[in-house]
C-alpha cells in the first residue's frame, strides 16, 4: 500500500506513539480540544477498564518510513453482539494524514483482523462503543466539540468513502441558548403531565452518589433498548462512569424521575469541561491542573447527553418536565449556549420538538457501515 506498513501495538512505547498521533495532527487545529493524556491511557487500559471485560480489541498504527501516520482499534463488542443477535465488528479511535492509501490500509487491516474473529461486517468510528464519543463529524466544522462529543479534520469523510464504507447512520446536534428556548409551553405541558402521573422530579442526591448511580444503571437499559446502536453497559462499566462525571457535574443538571420512590428516567447535563481542558493542552502537570481550575469556573456552556424514561412513561411527555426543569436550572446556573446532543437523525419525535424549541441543527456526525 505504497510503503504504508500496519503494525500491531506492542508494549509500552506502542501505545505511547498511538496516544501521542492526534497531539501531533492536530497541532494547528483552533477548535481541537486536547484530551488529557491519562485519561486517554485509562480508556485504552485493556487490563484494567471495564468495557474490555466484554471486548476483544486490537489497537494498530500505519507507519511510513519509521513515522506514525495513522491509528485505529478493531473491536469485537461482544456485549454490542449478544444483544443484538449481530455479527458486527467495529473500528474506532481512528486517525490520520490526508492520505487514501493510509486509511485504506488502515481500515483494511482492522476489518481482517474482525473478520477473523467472526465478525460479518465493521461499523464505526466508536470510541471504544456508542456509549463514548462516537461518530464522524461530517458538517458543523467551524468550532470545537462540547464534552464528550468527537472531532476531526475536513478530510475525514472523504477518505472513508475512497475505502468503500457507506453512511449507516447520522448522529445530529443541536444549538441554542438556555435563555433562547421557548420554554413556556413545554413548562405548562410538564408540569401539567408531571402531576398527572405523581412523577417527581429532583436532583441527584451527592451524598448518596454511590447508590443513586446504581439505580440510574437499573433503568438504563430499559430507557434506551429500542435506540439503534445501543449497547447495554456492565455495572462495573456503569459505575466507573458514573465516578469520572463525578468530579464536574453539577446536581440541578442530574435528574431524577420518581413515581412512588421508584425510579422512572433521568436527564443528565454536564458542563462543558472541554473549555477548561483546551488550556491544559492535555497535560496535567506542571500547570496544566491550575488551568483547568482556573477555566473551569468560567464555563457558560451545557451539554444535555442524556434523556431517558422507561417504556411505561415514554407516551406521558414525562421526558418534557425532564426537560424544563434542566433548561429552567441551567438558567438559574449561568449558563448561555446549550448543547442538544446525540439525536438519531430519523427520532422524528425528539428532532422536531427541538425545533419547536429554536434549537437550531449546528452539527452532523455519521456511523459508518463496511459490509
Amino acid at each position: 500500500m505504497g510503503g504504508t506498513e500496519i503494525v500491531a501495538v506492542d508494549g509500552k512505547q506502542g501505545l505511547k506513539r498511538f496516544i501521542e498521533l492526534p497531539y501531533t495532527l492536530y497541532r494547528d487545529d483552533p477548535h481541537w480540544v486536547p484530551p488529557l493524556r491519562i485519561a486517554v491511557k485509562e480508556l485504552l487500559d485493556r487490563a484494567k477498564h471495564p468495557f474490555y471485560a466484554n471486548a476483544d480489541t486490537e489497537f494498530f498504527v500505519a507507519r511510513q518510513n519509521g513515522r506514525v501516520v495513522g491509528r485505529i482499534a478493531a473491536i469485537l463488542d461482544r456485549g454490542h453482539n449478544r444483544f443484538h443477535g449481530e455479527r458486527a465488528g467495529f473500528f474506532g479511535f481512528y486517525e490520520s494524514v490526508n492520505d487514501p492509501a493510509v486509511a485504506g490500509a488502515l481500515l483494511a487491516h482492522a476489518r481482517q483482523w474482525l473478520s477473523g474473529r467472526g465478525a460479518e461486517f465493521m461499523r464505526g468510528p466508536v470510541n471504544p462503543s456508542m456509549n463514548y464519543e462516537c461518530g464522524m463529524l461530517v458538517d458543523g466544522f467551524d468550532s470545537g466539540p462540547m464534552i464528550m462529543m468527537p472531532y476531526n479534520p475536513r478530510y475525514y469523510p472523504e477518505l472513508m468513502e475512497h475505502a468503500g464504507l457507506k453512511k449507516a447512520k447520522d448522529l445530529v446536534a443541536y444549538l441554542s441558548s438556555t435563555q433562547a428556548i421557548a420554554t413556556e409551553k413545554i413548562e405548562r405541558v410538564a408540569d401539567r403531565v408531571l402531576g398527572k402521573h405523581h412523577v417527581r422530579v429532583r436532583p441527584i442526591d451527592m451524598k448518596d452518589f454511590a447508590n443513586e448511580v446504581e439505580r440510574v444503571w437499573q433503568v438504563y437499559d430499559k430507557a434506551w433498548e429500542r435506540n439503534w446502536g445501543f449497547v447495554p453497559m456492565s455495572r462495573e462499566e456503569f459505575l466507573a462512569m458514573g465516578k469520572e462525571m463525578k468530579q464536574i457535574l453539577k446536581p440541578e443538571l442530574v435528574l431524577m424521575g420518581e413515581v412512588d420512590g421508584k425510579l422512572v428516567g433521568f436527564a443528565l447535563a454536564l458542563p462543558d469541561i472541554n473549555q477548561a481542558l483546551k488550556p491544559a493542552r492535555g497535560r496535567l502537570l506542571p500547570t496544566g491542573l491550575l488551568k483547568i481550575l482556573y477555566y473551569q469556573r468560567l464555563i457558560r456552556s451545557v451539554r444535555v447527553l442524556a434523556l431517558g424514561v422507561t417504556e411505561e412513561y415514554r407516551a406521558s411527555g414525562v421526558a418534557a418536565g425532564f426537560y424544563a426543569t434542566l433548561v429552567r436550572n441551567a438558567r438559574k446556573l449561568g449558563y448561555g449556549d446549550c448543547e442538544m446532543s446525540w439525536i438519531l437523525e430519523d427520532n422524528v419525535l425528539m428532532n422536531r420538538s427541538l425545533q419547536v424549541m429554536g434549537a437550531r441543527r449546528y452539527k452532523t456526525y455519521r456511523i459508518y457501515e463496511w459490509n
